[in-house]
């Protein structure tokens, strides 16, 4: 009888190929919301903590986990310097502005790099979702690292995960891990909530719309893979400043034009799980 070479391909594509996975929603919450990319440098933490902070102004129970092991943004964001509290079983998140929060960055020093192998990021994304005592959560917004690798899969495969929202600048070097990452989603059947178009203009002291990165990119690439464009963040310095100074800009100012864009964000998602359960 002869036999058949297996090729490199043939071995990979047996490893990804999709299947069941036995997956489990978050103890003490009811939806979970990933903030995801697969490419740094696109917005995606400051989307998920304002996102945060508008569904809370919307009566929410909401929390917040960085899973972002290797860059934890989510200190910064909020300026929190705490150590979570341990009764020897879990943790306990920290509540900052009314959202409970949780972050790889409350246990270790500011500038203290993870040198992690993949089985200890395994493990601490586990810990995150299994040993800390979130409180009555309606819903968790997860700040994704980028790329297509341990956490994502984690998470892809272990979690009840009700959705996932993608964050792009509209430049093609972006778009091209955004790609990979709507491609691995939909391969582990994680329902893609929509696209957003981060940082996608700016309008200058002349009243003159800039599209510095490009323009109608995003929106081309949820028509391309026929998912739900959601709508457009423009830049804006105020943005910025406000996350350095560890008060997001809907916490600071929610009758900020960008902070109504990211209420508008929030209600629609409260729609999607709340308005017909």
């Amino acid at each position: 009888m002869e036999s058949k070479k297996v090729g490199l391909s043939d071995t990979m594509k047996a490893k990804t190929e999709p299947k069941t996975f036995r997956r489990n929603p978050i103890k003490g919450t009811k939806f979970t919301v990933a903030v995801s990319s697969a490419k740094g440098g696109v917005g995606k933490s400051t989307f998920a903590t304002n996102l945060a902070l508008a569904l809370k102004k919307l009566d929410l129970k909401v929390g917040l986990l960085d899973a972002d092991i290797y860059g934890p943004s989510l200190p910064k964001l909020f300026n929190i310097n705490d150590k979570p509290e341990s009764d020897g079983q879990n943790l306990k998140p920290i509540t900052k502005y009314g959202i409970q929060c949780m972050s790889i960055g409350f246990l270790t020093e500011e500038q203290t790099p993870m040198i992690w192998r993949g089985p200890m990021v395994i493990s601490a994304i586990k810990t995150f979702t299994q040993k800390v005592d979130w409180q009555n959560l309606d819903l968790i917004i997860v700040d994704m690292p980028p790329g297509t690798g341990d956490t994502q899969l984690t998470f892809a495969q272990e979690i009840n995960m009700d959705g996932v929202i993608i964050i792009s600048t509209p430049q093609e070097i972006a778009l091209q891990d955004v790609k990979r990452g709507i491609k691995m989603f939909d391969k582990l059947k994680v329902n893609i909530l929509g696209l957003v178009d981060n940082m996608s203009y700016f309008i200058g002291d002349d009243g003159k719309k800039y599209s510095i990165f490009g323009e109608g990119g995003v929106e081309k690439t949820a028509t391309e893979f026929d998912k739900k464009f959601l709508g457009n963040i423009p830049l804006n310095p105020e943005i910025g400043k406000q996350g350095d100074l560890g008060i997001p800009i809907v916490e600071h100012d929610d009758q900020h034009e960008i902070s109504k864009i990211y209420i508008k964000f929030a209600e629609n998602i409260k729609k999607e799980f709340f308005e017909y359960k």
